[in-house]
């Protein structure tokens, strides 16, 4: 919400832009506590779209169908200094991420800790129940680094540029998280609309306007 509590954000920008193309009112539940709650609510049928920031996964889409992406991210991983210079044992950067082998938070049951398993077979992952407390975790150095997409590790930063002394981002450039918009299985017209939709916005996002949009 906004300082008027008003709905803002770029993904409600994007459902009130789809539901003034369809020509029906906007209605948002937000009952939903988490990313995998928000798939289970439209498989059930409680909902037409699910736009959540929701990435596109294989598990999820044995339940829902996904649009196109209306967002690409890299991965990355947000470090504590101290806990990957003991890492690192004179190691670069790009030698201690490809063999990662310490331990990495991520929220539990999210796309995530599903992805840090295969990326990285190595470390000893550590889910947590969400974002806030991973970024705990790896603030007190009880985990080494924190893994979610681009946005939200480079948003911490550019909250608060403090936060630099303590830890960095790494960008992993090979690793791509794909944002959808979720439509049940069954209602094919609806997903083809989304997709011509998205294929007709002229304004395209890409990372560095989702993070200028922090500003606003």
């Amino acid at each position: 919400f906004d300082s008027k509590g008003q709905w803002s954000g770029l993904e409600v920008d994007l459902a009130e832009a789809i539901a003034k193309a369809l020509g029906v009112k906007l209605r948002v539940n937000r009952d939903a506590g988490t990313f995998n709650a928000v798939v289970d609510m439209l498989a059930r049928g409680e909902a037409d779209l699910a736009i959540s920031k929701l990435s596109r996964t294989l598990a999820r889409s044995q339940t829902i169908a996904f649009s196109s992406p209306y967002l690409t991210l890299n991965h990355a991983l947000l470090l504590n200094r101290v806990k990957l210079a003991q890492l690192s044992r004179g190691r670069n950067l790009p030698e201690v991420v490809r063999n990662f082998d310490g331990s990495i938070g991520v929220i539990e049951k999210s796309s995530f800790a599903e992805y840090a398993k295969t990326n990285f077979p190595k470390a000893k992952i550590q889910e947590m129940a969400n974002w806030n407390a991973v970024l705990t975790a790896v603030y007190r150095g009880d985990v080494v680094a924190a893994y979610r997409d681009e946005f939200e590790v480079k948003s911490v930063l550019k909250k608060d540029p403090s936060a630099s002394l303590v830890l960095r981002t790494a960008t992993l450039k090979d690793l791509q998280d794909t944002l959808g918009i979720g439509v049940s299985v069954s209602d094919s017209t609806l997903l083809a609309f989304v997709n011509a939709f998205l294929e007709q916005r002229t304004e395209k996002l890409d990372v560095n306007k989702v993070l200028q949009a922090l500003n606003t």
